[in-house]
């Protein structure tokens, strides 16, 4: 199984790929860009007998990836994680719903309504047991800063705020936030799911939910789900994630910081393969 994922190279909008073995997590390739030109090359580096033992790619969703590995190997099978779903569900979805609906009910005079919906992103985009979790360290009076010994350090523990029993009350007086939830359970579920077919009779569900709600949202998602459909449905089969390219991500990010940059591409593109060794 390979993973490719694109990272900053530097400030602005340059960016460089990598691929990686997802079994150990070496980097086995690095090109600046982006774009279909970095798969090419890659795969003419190893060789099509060596691409054929290739079963699957973890990737995002950049279709210039999934298209120029499709084009040159078409065994392969795209695989899209949960992680990304998730996110794209959120961000472009629930936060964009939020946000209209509060609007809508302070055009129709419902400030009451409106008040509830405002300053609940994180609310109505996380998980119930994220939230649940969260009323129950506050119930506990978890400390998430001690008290200093040496230096004036005020503690401070989880509030008790009630999220889950906010979230309820926000899903009852909003049917597109509650539809919302139900993808959200599906998602989950379906992600849960060893079988492709029943992967893909979740997946359709969640698509009908989409399209029966009749918001422009909504329907965004329901054409990214049908972009991606075959790469969403070989989660269950390949049950890989992106989340050791993300890990890896994360230690380009530090390395950089920790050399205040590095002038010399090269140089740096050495450096992370050797990291991603050790």
């Amino acid at each position: 199984f390979l993973g490719i994922d694109e990272f900053k190279l530097h400030n602005g909008r340059k960016y460089a790929t990598h691929i990686i073995n997802m079994a150990n997590g070496h980097i086995l390739w690095i090109a600046e860009g982006k774009k279909k030109q970095v798969v090419y090359d890659f795969i003419e580096h190893v060789g099509l007998e060596w691409m054929s033992h290739v079963e699957a790619v973890a990737l995002d969703m950049n279709s210039d990836f999934q298209e120029a590995f499709e084009e040159k190997c078409p065994h392969l099978r795209m695989v899209f994680d949960y992680f990304h779903i998730v996110k794209n569900f959120n961000d472009k979805v629930v936060g964009e719903i939020r946000k209209d609906e509060q609007k809508r009910l302070v055009e129709e005079g419902d400030l009451e309504a409106a008040k509830m919906l405002k300053h609940s992103k994180y609310i109505v985009t996380s998980s119930r047991e994220t939230l649940a979790r969260k009323d129950r360290e506050a119930k506990e009076g978890k400390i998430l800063r001690k008290k200093g010994e040496v230096f004036p350090v005020t503690e401070v523990r989880r509030k008790a705020i009630g999220y889950l029993e906010r979230y309820e009350s926000i899903l009852q007086k909003n049917r597109l936030l509650f539809t919302a939830d139900l993808i959200k359970e599906l998602l989950k579920e379906a992600y849960a799911s060893r079988n492709e077919s029943r992967m893909q009779e979740l997946v359709t569900k969640i698509l009908d939910l989409c399209v029966n709600s009749g918001n422009k949202h909504m329907a965004w998602f329901w054409r990214l789900l049908v972009r991606h459909f075959d790469g969403i449905i070989s989660h269950a089969t390949y049950h890989i994630s992106a989340g050791k390219i993300e890990g890896i991500n994360n230690k380009i990010k530090t390395l950089r910081r920790q050399a205040y940059g590095y002038p010399d591409d090269e140089y740096f593109f050495l450096k992370l393969i050797d990291m991603s060794r050790h």
